[in-house]
């Protein structure tokens, strides 16, 4: 009997307040999808940092007859400095992984390759394009040990690390997912003003029901359980739209757009998507549940 008087005020509640439950699903649905975003977008900031961290080299620009830094004075590079320049490098080991040594044909190859539907490609010649070595480090961390041995030596026109650029990457992704996370943080504030005030109108329209189950002995928890459920249904199917968000976020953008468009990198798989799903669920019913929680408490103490 209880569960059956319980479902029916239930069912009650959100009928009388049907405007307002259908506000309070739109606005959880929009915060948990925003929410939901962001974790998506930490995830794939965390996959390509993997991928590409993994794949992270430095970079020995050799000098080239129009090389114009102190350390190429004495013009390009020589057959001597190249084959000395390789044999310090290989000594590095363990720190060097590997050595790729890239002459001025396969450079020119590659930027062909890379820049072939641009017109920039249709200026450039082998020429123009330095030797180099390209070194894979045990770990990226230690690029200033192999910058600090060979920056500045003769025959050697710049060393790059290509983390750096990476670094600048990811921080701007970083930053776009800080933006999202902050306006998700934003509305899931509204969405909890947006709780409390449903549930302080629902309690008065039904002031004179609570009235009457106080003097017939009902607990205070007996009281709040309808108004409970109807605030965690609520934000259930908010959250469920949110979810849908998320997945459709994979299906369409990650997988039917970006994947197919930047084969270079690596892309969230649906492991992560299985993860975020259960914390938009939880973070939903959770707020929810605890908003209408207080507002109860506050309201049944009048």
């Amino acid at each position: 009997m209880r569960a059956t008087f319980v479902t029916s005020e239930v069912a009650t509640g959100l009928r009388r307040n049907l405007t307002m439950t259908i506000a309070v699903i739109i606005t959880v649905a929009v915060s948990l999808g925003l929410f939901g975003a962001s974790l998506l977008v930490r995830a794939q900031v965390s996959a390509m940092k993997d991928y590409w961290y993994d794949k992270v080299q430095v970079s020995l620009f050799l000098c080239g007859p129009t090389s114009d830094t102190p350390s190429c004075a004495g013009g390009a590079v020589t057959n001597a400095q190249r084959t000395q320049i390789q044999a310090d490098l290989n000594a590095m080991r363990p720190l060097v992984q590997q050595v790729y040594y890239e002459s001025q044909a396969q450079a020119y190859q590659h930027f062909q390759e890379q820049f072939k539907n641009s017109p920039i490609a249709q200026n450039v010649t082998a020429d123009a394009l330095p030797e180099s070595f390209r070194v894979k480090l045990s770990d990226p961390s230690k690029y200033n040990v192999v910058a600090s041995a060979f920056a500045g030596r003769p025959g050697v026109e710049q060393v790059n690390d290509e983390q750096q650029i990476l670094d600048k990457f990811f921080k701007l992704l970083g930053g776009l997912q800080a933006i999202a996370l902050t306006i998700a943080m934003v509305m899931l504030v509204v969405t909890v003003l947006l709780i409390v005030n449903t549930m302080r109108v629902a309690a008065f329209s039904r002031r004179r029901e609570t009235s009457i189950m106080r003097l017939v002995g009902a607990s205070n928890f007996f009281i709040q359980l309808p108004f409970l459920m109807e605030a965690v249904i609520a934000a259930l199917l908010g959250a469920l739209v949110a979810v849908l968000a998320v997945v459709g976020m994979k299906v369409v953008l990650i997988d039917g757009v970006l994947a197919p468009s930047f084969q270079f990198t690596s892309f969230v798989g649906w492991d992560a998507v299985a993860q975020i799903v259960p914390i938009v669920i939880l973070t939903g019913i959770v707020l929810a549940g605890l908003s209408a929680f207080f507002t109860l408490r506050k309201y049944l103490r009048v």
